[in-house]
């Protein structure tokens, strides 16, 4: 029976590789360099929120200096 070669399961990639991949889908990189996030607060419960509320959650927000910090040192 051939063995399975270890390096073909996702288990055994690094975990900041596909840490970086989740980032990546959840932040967005200005060509200036600066990162990108989206408000909480938009999957449900909206019928109490209002217009403007909502409007204002749509846009992407800078991250804080100490989260940029750390989300950068992520990205690599």
């Amino acid at each position: 029976m051939p063995r399975k070669d270890p390096g073909d399961s996702p288990s055994s990639r690094p975990r900041n590789e596909t840490m970086k991949k989740a980032i990546l889908k959840r932040f967005k990189i200005t060509k200036t360099g600066k990162i990108l996030r989206r408000r909480a607060g938009l999957n449900h419960y909206r019928a109490k929120k209002t217009g403007g509320q909502v409007r204002r959650k749509r846009r992407w927000v800078r991250l804080s200096k100490s989260e940029f910090k750390r989300i950068k040192k992520l990205i690599g």
